[in-house]
């Protein structure tokens, strides 16, 4: 491999992945710069692990999505392990699917069906948080070398970084509209009713709490109808 091309190719990647405008446009780019940026891959997906389940964020064809599918139902994979992040480990390799796997005996005869010849698994994570794992596919065993690995690390340690500050930008982007979205419902309860800005708040905030609702879905509902809404 080129080393200094990969390198230039990688801030490029880096680069676009700044550049997406949300979470989910992030996590398509990280998985579509793996089938650009590493020799071998065919295919590329991006899963999460909640509370034994398997949610796909991204997917660039059916081969990642049914692979996701495969390891949530038989409770193994590389995928599943590196999400778990197992044993401190962050890099799961099966070099060829149709050999047999002591590690993982019921996923990898079952992946080969699907037409996986071999994949790689690598956990996605920051200092702070683990955000699952980036998986990739190769339709021919042995495409993987440790040449590939080492590239699809880090490609992977830089979409962690990229996803991580997208993540945080949205959190930071929703509390920003849900205090704005507050702030004008209280104005309209001060003004309508009379009251201080301490009560509007407490207005909310209470029929929050009795109708079990988001305190930004009732600043919105009030908001769209000038006045809190009628009790279901």
């Amino acid at each position: 491999m080129d080393w200094q091309h990969f390198a230039q190719r990688i801030a490029t990647m880096a680069h676009d992945l700044l550049e997406q405008d949300t979470v989910a446009g992030t996590l398509d780019r990280i998985a579509a710069s793996a089938t650009e940026l590493v020799e071998g891959c065919d295919a590329a997906g991006i899963l999460i692990l909640r509370d034994g389940h398997v949610q796909t964020l991204a997917a660039t064809g059916p081969m990642a999505e049914e692979s996701h599918r495969l390891q949530e139902s038989m409770q193994e994979g590389p995928c599943f392990d590196a999400a778990r992040r197992r044993d401190g480990e962050r890099v799961f390799r099966i070099g060829d699917m149709t050999a047999l796997q002591q590690r993982w005996p019921a996923f990898a005869p079952s992946a080969a069906e699907l037409g996986i010849g071999s994949m790689m698994g690598f956990l996605l994570f920051t200092d702070d948080e683990n955000l699952g794992a980036l998986n990739l596919y190769s339709r021919l065993p042995g495409r993987f070398t440790e040449t590939s690995e080492t590239a699809a690390w880090v490609l992977a340690s830089h979409a962690a970084v990229a996803l991580s500050s997208a993540r945080n930008h949205a959190q930071l982007t929703e509390a920003v509209a849900t205090r704005h979205v507050i702030g004008e419902a209280m104005g309209i309860l001060m003004a309508r009713h009379r009251i201080p800005e301490n009560e509007a708040f407490n207005v909310l905030r209470r029929y929050s709490q009795d109708a079990n609702v988001k305190l930004r879905d009732v600043a919105r509902r009030v908001t769209e109808l000038g006045a809190l809404p009628h009790p279901e």
